[in-house]
């Protein structure tokens, strides 16, 4: 971790821009259904204002296309994040120009203001010079906290740095210590579960994973796709046709690199996509025409377990199978409560990605892993070993 963090500045009195990540889910009444993204950039907020800071708060919220489109105007936040933070929240009704300004002039220390959505401006996403500009000129300096967005190159994360010294949040500390340490220098064995449904979302996850890790479990849709290109019938179940032969290098490159790779061994199949379709275990090589497989089976289930147990590093990206559904919700549920024994065990275990992060949520073993990442793409991309703009822009101790 060779990056400021907020510990490195002195901030008493002085104005603290922060990038957040507020992007939270809403419901058509404009209430917050999660505010996991929010509670995570507390301990960042409460530590700048204890130090006698005036935070700025900036974040986007959905994609918005037309200029201003009042759904996914950040407002609705501020109640939120005053419940949570004890204290009112200011609002100014833009990121930049007069008003802001001026909502950003006013704000005293110990005082907390929200910034309305950033991406209203077409310059935030291009990473404009002139906007970045005009969001540095609130502040005298930034942090950076917003890991979520950290694998794009926008104004407020990467274009504000060109102004002012822009140095890591908690969060943002946390998710390159964690990610980043673990995937540098693993404890053994490590083990990597990898689900979802395609295989072309996580091909740079894969190749990356085979240099590092001793075994990868292969599940969920994309595990389809492998299981055909070996010559299997697979029904209906999902499969990308054109990503056969990759799936085939993929698993000669773990043979060569001595990787053990675990594919289902059996499958619960559907007679269609339904949350009460009919149902029936098969071994993977007993898929009839017609049916599709939704979940991995129990032979497959403890065949995860046992590669579970003794791991000392593990990361999990994506489900085991079509979880929204209770009836298929199986595989995932042995995945999550064999992660959390290895954990309590002394593992190190990491999940990132939206799907494996609602899924977890619904086992309700949240708490018994050791980090939960903020990030979709970014967790992605990181683990793929990819440099991340938002992260690289921050400044070097």
């Amino acid at each position: 971790m060779n990056k400021k963090t907020i510990e490195d500045i002195q901030v008493k009195g002085k104005k603290v821009f922060v990038r957040v990540d507020f992007n939270v889910p809403m419901d058509e009444n404009q209430n917050i259904t999660n505010d996991t993204r929010i509670r995570a950039t507390l301990p960042t907020i409460n530590y700048l204002l204890d130090q006698g800071a005036a935070v700025i708060l900036a974040c986007h919220l959905g994609r918005p296309s037309e200029a201003r489109e009042p759904k996914f105007s950040t407002k609705p936040i501020v109640s939120a994040l005053s419940a949570l933070l004890g204290k009112p929240v200011k609002f100014a009704e833009d990121c930049v120009g007069p008003v802001a300004e001026k909502a950003a002039a006013d704000l005293k220390p110990g005082e907390v203001l929200l910034l309305e959505n950033l991406r209203y401006h077409k310059g935030e996403k291009k990473n404009d010079p002139e906007f970045a500009k005009q969001l540095a000129a609130l502040a005298d300096v930034a942090v950076d906290d917003a890991f979520g967005v950290a694998h794009r190159a926008h104004a407020a994360n990467v274009g504000i740095t060109q102004y002012i010294e822009t140095v890591a949040g908690y969060l943002m500390e946390k998710e390159i210590r964690f990610i980043g340490q673990t995937l540098e220098n693993p404890q053994r064995p490590f083990v990597a579960i990898l689900g979802g449904a395609k295989v072309s979302d996580k091909i740079g996850v894969i190749s990356n994973m085979i240099e590092k890790v001793d075994t990868i479990i292969i599940g969920g849709g994309m595990a389809h796709t492998f299981d055909a290109a070996k010559g299997l019938e697979i029904g209906n179940s999902l499969c990308e046709e054109d990503k056969k032969d990759l799936a085939l290098e993929l698993l000669k490159k773990a043979e060569a690199k001595g990787v053990k790779v675990i594919l289902p061994l059996d499958l619960k199949i559907a007679d269609r996509f339904a949350a009460d379709a009919n149902t029936k275990i098969v071994d993977v090589d007993k898929v009839e025409q017609g049916w599709e497989a939704l979940d991995s089976g129990p032979k497959t289930s403890a065949a995860y377990v046992e590669a579970l147990e003794g791991a000392k590093t593990v990361v999990w990206n994506g489900p085991m199978g079509v979880f929204e559904f209770d009836a298929f919700a199986g595989g995932t549920l042995a995945v999550a409560e064999a992660v959390a024994k290895a954990t309590e065990a002394g593992a190190i275990s990491i999940v990132g990605g939206g799907d494996s992060i609602s899924a977890l949520k619904k086992t309700g073993l949240s708490d018994k892993i050791t980090h939960i990442s903020t990030g979709g793409g970014a967790t992605l991309e990181f683990l793929e070993g990819k440099v991340l703009p938002g992260i690289a822009a921050i400044a070097d101790k």
